[in-house]
């Protein structure tokens, strides 16, 4: 992995901050469902930026809302030039963020081996 640099990761985080903010108050998209931006990962030249985002609801859901930011990246890219004092604002790429998913699904796999192992009192035969 290459080695992050303090102020790309700055710029994303004031990125993350902004963006959650504009999804939040300027986008009235009625498609655009509870959103929440997870993590933003930005180039090393300033160029690009990847944006998670999380989805409460089904996958439907999720992807129609990432095609309405898709659709509203231009629009939030100018808004943030007018927030950001920075000379190159990125170009804003949207991805579904699954962590949240995955952390549950790990969980609930952790929770059923458990809850296995209980049930397992040592009666059976350990010898197949």
């Amino acid at each position: 992995m290459p080695r992050e640099f303090p102020r790309t990761r700055r710029v994303g985080e004031q990125l993350q901050r902004e963006l959650a903010a504009l999804i939040r108050e300027e986008l009235k998209d009625p498609r655009l469902g509870m959103v929440s931006v997870s993590a933003v990962q930005v180039s090393r030249d300033l160029s690009h930026a990847k944006v998670y985002i999380s989805v409460l609801g089904t996958a439907e859901q999720t992807e129609e809302s990432i095609r309405v930011l898709k659709h509203a990246a231009g629009y939030l890219r100018h808004k943030l030039g007018k927030l950001l004092h920075i000379r190159v604002i990125p170009e804003l790429h949207f991805f579904h963020d699954r962590s949240l998913e995955e952390g549950a699904r790990m969980g609930a796999l952790i929770n059923k081996a458990i809850a296995s192992d209980r049930g397992n009192d040592g009666s059976d035969d350990e010898s197949q």
